[in-house]
């Protein structure tokens, strides 16, 4: 997320016979997306979040962002890859969580750390590069989850659906650039993520290249 979703651009797989066999799937990836937020409220609750605890709520939130967005990307290379079915039907799961996490690091930021003085919020997004690249991915993802529904997809229509949900990997780019960014020096951690993510897409590049091939013939 026949469902959507708003990871890849790829068309849901129709219902197939057995799948209820995996239906604690999907609850148990909620389940699991959900435990970090928990944890990290109750370590703001206690003012166990160290020395600057809006700074280290927001880092968690927004890594947990991106972990989630990359993670959600790999469920089509990994099916092309291994032929497994169940990481299709995660997809949808994995993305929504991390709009989720995405919107929780935004709305620190715009309630915690600037009590919403839109003046202020305007001049960082203007005058910071790295808040400019991350709030650009967060806008490109709201179209994103507002159409991650099968009822969307119907009523755009697959072609248009699929082109809007490109958008995804850019948003995925996005993260890590503004990871790159915030972190300054040592990018070992966010050049890790870029270079899963490019891993990706070399994948779905070779398997693109491999089907037009297989058209020519």
């Amino acid at each position: 997320m026949a469902t959507s979703t708003i990871t890849t651009p790829d068309k849901p797989a129709a219902p197939r016979a057995g799948a209820g066999k995996l239906g604690w799937l999907v609850p148990a990836i909620v389940t699991g997306g959900l435990v970090p937020a928990v944890v990290l409220a109750a370590r703001a609750a206690k003012g166990d979040l160290g020395a600057n605890p809006i700074a280290e709520a927001m880092n968690q939130l927004g890594l947990l962002a991106l972990v989630l967005l990359v993670l959600s990307l790999a469920a089509t290379p990994l099916q092309i890859v291994t032929g497994w079915k169940w990481p299709i039907r995660i997809r949808k799961s994995l993305g929504l969580l991390g709009f989720f996490y995405v919107c929780a690091h935004f709305l620190v930021y715009a309630l915690v750390d600037k009590s919403l003085a839109l003046r202020a919020i305007a001049e960082d997004i203007t005058k910071r590069p790295f808040i400019l690249v991350g709030f650009a991915g967060f806008v490109l993802l709201l179209p994103l989850a507002a159409t991650s529904t099968a009822k969307a997809l119907k009523r755009m229509g697959f072609a248009r659906w699929k082109r809007l949900h490109r958008l995804a990997y850019v948003v995925a780019i996005l993260g890590v650039i503004h990871f790159v960014m915030r972190v300054k020096k040592d990018v070992t951690e966010p050049a890790i993520y870029g270079a899963v993510l490019a891993g990706l897409f070399l994948i779905r590049i070779m398997d693109w290249v491999r089907e037009r091939g297989n058209k020519r013939r």
